[in-house]
């Protein structure tokens, strides 16, 4: 039977992966590795994969196929052979909203908690609405795009003529549906960016003057950079991160956005740093800080399932450490903008009162980015001023 052969194939993926690794990184390997899949097989597996994770550690004692067929029919507004062989009686509920299932679902498993898909519940930064939370994990997120404002109606017409359902939420964001194959459609990044709807709002706090002197010291690929420079195009750059891949990759996004000037110095935050830095004076400080990602879980998943909790206090310690290594290149009365993809006090509110309370800064104000109402990751922000 065709279920019964699509079930193995989950469970050998799932028998397989053990959270070391992002799971898109281990499909795409372990898909090359077993070349006797057909395409079919992949999509069927890949879906199977992602919906189970999305469970998290909700009615664990149950048994692994059923547990699958629950989190397939609250994840998919199609139906799946696990779903009509495991749960016959909801195959007439597929098209139902995220909340109607989950009420199905709690009325038929009385076990089922929704609380348990996302343990870490204690933690959660207090502006959090946890049941809104909780179920946006059920709902994949979209992919968003900033677009230059000139050049927004020519994609709208682009990718309609590509058949791709977009939606257009300001006159430089777009949302499409995630997975969309955007090189092979418009290949030229030149007009636009991949970029998540909360992290382009982050740009509301960056506040640029002209001819700023401006530091992105967790810089990654950019993105950040990237904003802060459309915001203010007089803006000089200096960027930095540990990983000297990231740079890389930052120096081929920024080649094909147009921007030529800035500096960039692979350096590690955690270090003394007056060696390259001593004559350094900034005007704003982007510190987008290493941090748990439990705000991006919607596109990843597998950490519901894999998270150590004592990882949280890891990361604590380690923005800390850096916000505090890095405020002494910063001009009196200029601001650092503190960002996180978390949704951990610990992270976000935490790490704001012990900068307040052992740094010479002052906190202008603080939010935290509820991307879970937008089909978004979920961010943190925080903006200080130097005394």
């Amino acid at each position: 039977m065709r279920v019964e052969h699509q079930i193995r194939a989950f469970e050998q993926v799932f028998k397989s992966y053990d959270g070391t690794q992002p799971l898109h990184r281990f499909l795409f390997t372990y898909f090359k590795q077993h070349k006797q899949m057909g395409s079919s097989d992949r999509r069927w597996a890949t879906r199977y994969i992602y919906s189970f994770f999305r469970l998290g550690k909700a009615l664990l004692k149950e048994d692994t196929i059923l547990r699958l067929a629950i989190s397939d029919f609250l994840c998919n507004q199609t139906l799946s052979l696990v779903i009509e062989t495991k749960l016959p009686q909801f195959k007439e509920q597929i098209n139902l909203s995220v909340q109607e299932k989950i009420a199905l679902i709690t009325d038929q498993y009385p076990s089922f908690k929704l609380s348990e898909v996302f343990i870490f519940n204690e933690n959660l930064s207090e502006d959090i609405e946890k049941q809104d939370f909780y179920e946006s994990f059920f709902i994949q997120p979209d992919l968003f795009l900033r677009v230059k404002p000139s050049y927004i109606n020519q994609l709208i017409k682009t990718l309609k003529e590509a058949e791709i359902a977009v939606e257009e939420i300001s006159k430089t964001t777009l949302a499409l549906p995630n997975g969309t194959k955007l090189e092979k459609i418009v290949p030229s990044q030149q007009y636009y960016q991949v970029q998540d709807l909360s992290s382009q709002k982050t740009g509301d706090f960056f506040e640029p003057q002209t001819w700023d002197y401006w530091w992105d010291c967790c810089a990654a690929s950019g993105g950040k950079s990237l904003l802060l420079h459309d915001l203010e195009p007089s803006v000089q750059l200096l960027v930095s991160d540990v990983r000297e891949n990231s740079l890389n990759n930052l120096e081929e996004r920024f080649r094909e956005a147009g921007l030529k000037k800035y500096q960039k110095k692979v350096l590690d935050l955690l270090q003394n740093n007056d060696q390259d830095l001593h004559h350094y004076e900034f005007d704003g400080i982007i510190l987008d800080a290493p941090c748990s990602g439990s705000g991006t879980w919607g596109r990843t998943p597998e950490m519901l399932y894999y998270f150590d909790a004592h990882k949280i206090s890891y990361f604590s310690k380690l923005q800390t450490a850096i916000a505090g290594n890095v405020v002494k290149y910063l001009k009196t009365e200029k601001p650092l903008v503190y960002i996180t993809c978390s949704v951990f006090k610990q992270e976000n509110e935490d790490v704001v009162a012990w900068i307040v309370e052992n740094l010479p800064l002052q906190l202008e104000k603080m939010e935290v980015i509820k991307g879970y109402k937008d089909k978004a990751d979920t961010m943190f922000i925080a903006r200080f001023i130097k005394k």
